[in-house]
């Protein structure tokens, strides 16, 4: 089972956030063969975190739990909240396989939340600049409330251009980057 994991950071925890980098590292490093994606967030220019995003194959949501809320920095109480929601990859591939690499080009999570209506998701037809693309699923797998995306794009407006607007009750872009070891 796929999982959308996105920790927000509490405010004021940057200096946190950078005494526990190599223990988070550390526990991600064990979850290396299931993860999908993986990337900290940044609020515009100035490049402070905001949060961490990892997407995972796990055996189930007891597991995904697990994921969640032993990560070394959310037990410190680095972050305000996490979203946690089934997800499912569209794409097939991890962000490693994107034909883009690891650099070059602006990288954004956009977050499509609280659907207006259901809707049949469909990826994009230019998919050269996804980097990962699926639904944010009820805990069943049954229920589509929402979508989560990490693409490259010129600029914060054309990542939010991906997700139809009129799907969504409201849009999140936030800048993002490939995370883990370099």
């Amino acid at each position: 089972m796929e999982f959308f994991c996105y920790h927000r950071d509490r405010p004021g925890s940057v200096a946190l956030r950078y005494e526990l980098l190599e223990e988070h590292w550390s526990y991600m490093d064990r979850y290396a063969a299931e993860l999908i994606a993986r990337g900290p967030t940044f609020a515009g220019d100035d490049e402070t975190p905001t949060g961490s995003v990892h997407i995972v194959d796990l055996p189930d949501p007891v597991a995904a739990r697990a994921f969640a809320f032993d990560e070394p920095g959310y037990q410190a109480g680095a972050y305000r909240d996490v979203l946690l929601r089934r997800w499912r990859n569209m794409l097939g591939r991890t962000m490693w396989e994107f034909p883009g690499g690891r650099t070059g080009g602006d990288r954004f999570l956009v977050l499509g939340l609280g659907p207006e209506k259901d809707t049949d998701l469909a990826v994009p037809p230019d998919q050269d600049e996804l980097i990962a693309y699926g639904p944010l699923l009820s805990d069943d797998g049954t229920t589509w409330l929402g979508t989560a995306a990490l693409v490259r794009a010129p600029g914060p407006d054309a990542a939010r251009a991906v997700l139809a607007p009129d799907q969504y009750a409201g849009i999140e872009v936030h800048e993002w980057e490939f995370g883990g070891r370099r």
